[in-house]
């Protein structure tokens, strides 16, 4: 019987971690940026799942049409497979931006969306030159893709592509890395928001134990007061809670307080104390060093950027 309710489990939050993914992929802001970030760096970017591709992965309408001549070769294809899984690796090991560069010469870069600690889905961009290509560097890239076997009218094409490529510096390829960067921690705030929601097929304990949570945040929490609420041994409701949600109780009232203190922090009238004490922490040095290792910047920065983003800014790269 416990067998089938820890793998219940665990398929449950294989459910969540894949919805994650999926969830981001529909949200139609996702596709307005891809589409403006391309129209203002000229290069395409594209949201993919976190896992490491078998096969090679499209960058869409707007990706570089030598990748998709390359791809068209056997050699070509594996190439890209191979690079677009190396790069994939690197976010997902690091948590960070990586780059690579394929065979062709053309530079990759993965940017993690991360949440709860978890890779959610990577940006995809690049298929760029870093350096102005010669004819010595095409005839290399027709000997590597197998020169014997490609057409005149496919060699042609291929060259034209080559040597059309977008050639960019390292200061413009950090602030395509940078903006990516901005955008990824945009969707991992949306994860973070949901990811203290109540789902609709979770464990009725701990369904329980979350509205009790929201309910009292402005109040000490601790773990024996929820185990009493939900009437539930401490052993199975730790590991209950940890398989369902994908974090310890704990985290979970940390991240709660954080996402009301979020919403709290629009209010330009509540003062950064009030709100500090209002979502349960016991200091404001504390609530401000919390907020800053998980959000990224101090409460009152976090409240500027906030009332920036004004409705009337007419060209804006995100969301408001």
């Amino acid at each position: 019987m416990n067998t089938v309710r820890a793998g219940s489990s665990i398929a449950f939050r294989n459910i969540v971690n894949t919805a994650s993914y999926l969830d981001l992929a529909r949200m139609p802001v996702v596709g307005r940026f891809e589409e403006a970030f391309h129209s203002a760096m000229g290069v395409p970017v594209k949201l993919f799942p976190p896992e490491i591709p078998r096969l090679r992965l499209s960058l869409g309408p707007s990706e570089n049409p030598l990748c998709v001549l390359v791809a068209s070769t056997a050699v070509g294809c594996q190439s890209c497979i191979s690079a677009q899984a190396c790069v994939q690796r690197g976010a997902a090991k690091r948590l960070g931006v990586q780059q690579v560069s394929c065979s062709a010469g053309l530079t990759e870069v993965a940017v993690p969306v991360v949440a709860g600690h978890r890779h959610r889905a990577t940006l995809l961009t690049g298929q760029v030159l870093r350096r102005e290509p010669t004819q010595r560097d095409f005839e290399l890239l027709l000997q590597m893709l197998g020169r014997s076997s490609a057409g005149p009218v496919w060699e042609k094409a291929l060259e034209k592509a080559y040597f059309g490529t977008q050639v960019i510096t390292a200061e413009r390829l950090n602030a395509i890395a940078r903006m990516l960067t901005l955008f990824a921690g945009f969707l991992s705030e949306t994860v973070d928001s949901e990811s203290v929601a109540q789902a609709d097929d979770e464990p009725h304990a701990v369904a329980r134990a979350k509205r009790f949570v929201q309910e009292h945040l402005s109040e000490p929490l601790d773990l024996g007061s929820v185990i009493r609420h939900v009437a539930m041994s401490r052993f199975y409701f730790c590991r209950l809670f940890k398989k369902t949600t994908g974090m310890t109780l704990s985290a979970y009232v940390s991240r709660s307080r954080l996402e009301k203190a979020k919403t709290m922090l629009i209010d330009p009238s509540k003062r950064i104390s009030e709100i500090g004490y209002a979502t349960g922490f016991k200091s404001i040095p504390r609530f401000n060093a919390v907020f800053k290792l998980h959000v990224g910047m101090a409460p009152g920065d976090y409240r500027a950027a906030l009332l920036a983003r004004t409705p009337d800014k007419s060209v804006s790269a995100f969301p408001g």
